[in-house]
């Protein structure tokens, strides 16, 4: 359970003078360090089934959670068959929504193909991507998609602030006029866009909020489906563990988190098929990969990490926005 001496004073997410994270906690997946009863989430609906096509990117950002870059395949690239296995599961199931992740998505040859297909059986889709180079190279193909499934397609672009100096800090030297210009080209194109960032420490929510308006409105940028702000996620920094009483203290219920709503197919490399983890966070952690396919995966989920606690608890945040 959370206590006074532990509840952060300010954002969860600011991690500037933090603690390290103390040692003795995550490490029982039933019981916290204080010997309470872990808190634990059920999946309530498979509302969003997150394909992740691959960890290869064309970036090798400072902090990126999933270590994506242009030389880690961890997690290797899935085929169109693999991801059609799912998505009948998923049709089954009474999915609403398929989001793909990577790395990045469009590094996959497979990309167009798997797109087509979640759209082509009436998901909703929602893209995450850098918007550069690997994303370009299929510009007719994405008009071509846009035109016949128009506001069922939503890509996110990241752009990780709303100045260049943040946002090449964190993704590299000529970055910035890329992902704008790929922006750009959406926006012209009439895609449905939103932007996921990130929240700073130090900068208030309606500061950042005003800081990318006044950067859409003076690159002409529709991004009509909103700004997404994500917390900074440090697993080597201290957070509270969640307990099954941290719930009416905090006033949250357990069916709010990621995982009561989605899960995650990623293929390791040398495995010979996908498994389906529990969340977008978690692709590397053998606890979080729940089975072979989504009924396997619908049990239940302890929360034994601290993003868990983090980004979904205490920082009320989703990848699906």
């Amino acid at each position: 359970m959370i206590d006074a001496a532990e509840k952060p004073s300010t954002s969860p997410f600011a991690v500037s003078g933090s603690r390290p994270l103390d040692p003795a906690k995550f490490r029982d997946p039933l019981v916290t360090a204080k010997g309470e009863p872990r808190a634990h989430v059920d999946l309530d609906r498979l509302d969003t089934l997150w394909i992740n096509t691959g960890t290869l990117c064309n970036l090798a950002c400072k902090t990126c959670y999933i270590e994506s870059s242009p030389t880690n395949d961890a997690l290797v690239y899935l085929t169109l068959a693999e991801v059609d296995a799912y998505l009948d599961e998923a049709e089954a199931m009474g999915t609403r929504e398929i989001g793909f992740t990577g790395g990045e998505p469009f590094m996959n040859r497979d990309m167009i193909a798997m797109l087509r297909s979640a759209l082509d059986r009436g998901f909703e889709v929602l893209v995450l991507t850098n918007a550069m180079r690997p994303m370009r190279r299929f510009e007719d193909a994405l008009k071509a998609i846009r035109l016949a499934h128009g506001a069922r397609l939503t890509m996110r672009v990241s752009l990780d602030h709303h100045t260049e100096a943040v946002h090449e800090g964190e993704r590299g030297s000529g970055t910035w006029a890329k992902a704008l210009d790929g922006l750009r080209w959406l926006s012209d194109h009439g895609f449905r866009i939103a932007v996921a960032g990130r929240s700073l420490a130090g900068e208030s929510e309606a500061e950042a909020r005003a800081g990318y308006a006044r950067l859409f409105l003076a690159h002409g940028l529709r991004v009509d489906a909103g700004l997404v702000l994500f917390p900074e996620m440090d697993a080597s920094v201290d957070v509270p563990e969640i307990s099954t009483g941290c719930w009416g203290i905090l006033g949250v219920p357990p069916s709010a988190m990621m995982c009561a709503s989605s899960r995650m197919v990623v293929k390791r490399k040398g495995a010979e098929r996908p498994v389906v983890a529990a969340c977008t966070l978690l692709p590397y952690h053998d606890e979080f990969a729940l089975g072979a396919t989504l009924r396997e995966a619908s049990g239940r989920v302890m929360l034994n990490h601290p993003h868990c606690a983090r980004f979904c608890v205490l920082g009320g945040a989703s990848c699906s926005g």
